[in-house]
């Protein structure tokens, strides 16, 4: 049974391993989800998918596996023993609904004329004391009233006397492409990293502390080691204004997530292509400028380059002299760009607009040409994407 339901995840691409189907098991045979469906959905998502954009598939798997049963005991016995099942059900009822199960035949006799009367029923029915259906007393259906019975098709209990839930799970869809926020922002950040032990030794190192004492006879001989960091350096430029400002806050998201991820960054601003100069200060832009030449000359070709903009403007503005709006150019927009491709060895591109509607912009494509086809739009899937690019 979960064999079947491992393979049918393995098949909707849900990355989970055999060790994760061992701890499902495992935590199965504690009675983490004891005779209970819903604990079950919500054990083995916990256990089974370790990135929350897999949930919309895990749900889309776990409803076709299960639902495709063909009886209802097949859903209970191919988790836990029946024998198991009948014990626990039976010891939460009351002498009530004993007696209403034991009057109608026992819960045999309801299970076998549920699924007699699925067969026979060929339309919807409403009302009435037989069909399945809606608002009668037949002991199976919704919106009606029969003290036991099998609830089909109803969202939530009215009168909380169904023996059981037969129902329709309708999941909500995550999307790996919808921006969640500054933290998921940060995980996809972590792709792009390159760890490295440098500066002050202020942390113990257990594994040589250990190795050393045991050759100097067991007299302790403590060893240190400095902080374990990130030693990747990037260089960000954000596109500011124009048609940028309904992007603002995806921009600032990544701009803070990126301040915490990344402990050595530097950041410029430009408004729509890069030229001659940048800035850092958007209150000073005018009196305050850096030449890009000397952004150039002063940072490594190990630093890690990311450009973040709509890309969407005049087509004259990459390819032409004077082509800026702001200000007269000596040298094109493209001139620039290929510079910034010769000086350093990994450059991306950023797009806040949907990848959909880039074929139909022409300046669009010139830039993605420009960064050699590495464009990428700003959510989590691009941002996981880019980071694994540069991270090569």
């Amino acid at each position: 049974m979960l064999i079947g339901f491992f393979q049918e995840l393995r098949a909707a691409k849900v990355p989970t391993t055999l060790r994760e189907l061992l701890d499902l098991l495992a935590a199965l045979e504690q009675d983490m989800a004891f005779v209970d469906i819903d604990a079950f959905y919500y054990l083995s998502r916990t256990i089974l998918v370790k990135d929350e954009k897999y949930f919309d598939r895990f749900d889309k798997a776990f409803g076709r596996y299960f639902t495709g049963l063909a009886e209802f005991e097949d859903l209970l016995s191919a988790i836990i023993p029946e024998d198991w099942v009948r014990d626990a059900f039976i010891s939460s009822l009351s002498e009530e609904d004993k007696a209403k199960i034991k009057s109608i035949g026992g819960l045999e006799k309801l299970l076998e004329e549920f699924r007699k009367r699925l067969a026979e029923q060929k339309e919807r029915h409403q009302g009435g004391s037989k069909w399945i259906g809606t608002g009668g007393t037949s002991p199976f259906g919704a919106e009606g009233y029969k003290p036991e019975g099998i609830r089909i098709g109803q969202d939530g209990n009215r009168n909380f006397s169904a023996l059981k839930v037969w129902d329709r799970r309708d999941y909500k869809n995550l999307d790996d492409s919808v921006e969640l926020g500054t933290r998921n922002i940060k995980v996809a950040l972590r792709r792009l990293r390159h760890f490295a032990r440098t500066g002050a030794q202020d942390q113990l190192d257990m594994d040589d502390t250990i190795r050393s004492t045991a050759k100097n006879a067991g007299y302790l001989d403590i060893k240190m080691v400095p902080e374990r960091h990130n030693a990747v350096k990037v260089l960000l430029f954000m596109d500011i204004g124009g048609s940028m400002d309904p992007h603002i806050k995806r921009c600032e998201e990544l701009f803070s997530a990126s301040r915490t991820e990344f402990k050595h960054l530097e950041y410029y601003y430009f408004h729509n292509m890069v030229y001659e100069s940048l800035w850092q200060n958007n209150e000073r832009r005018w009196s305050e400028k850096t030449p890009t030449w000397d952004v150039l000359h002063k940072y490594g070709s190990d630093y890690r380059v990311i450009f973040v903009g709509d890309a969407s403007m005049s087509p004259y503005e990459i390819s032409s002299p004077g082509g800026s709006v702001e200000h007269w150019n000596d040298e094109a927009g493209n001139v620039w760009m290929k510079r910034f491709r010769e000086t350093f060895d990994k450059v991306i591109w950023l797009n806040p607009k949907p990848r959909e509607s880039w074929d139909y912009s022409q300046s669009i494509k010139i830039i993605d040409r420009l960064v050699d086809g590495q464009m990428y739009p700003l959510n989590i899937e691009g941002l996981e994407a880019g980071m694994k690019y540069l991270s090569k």
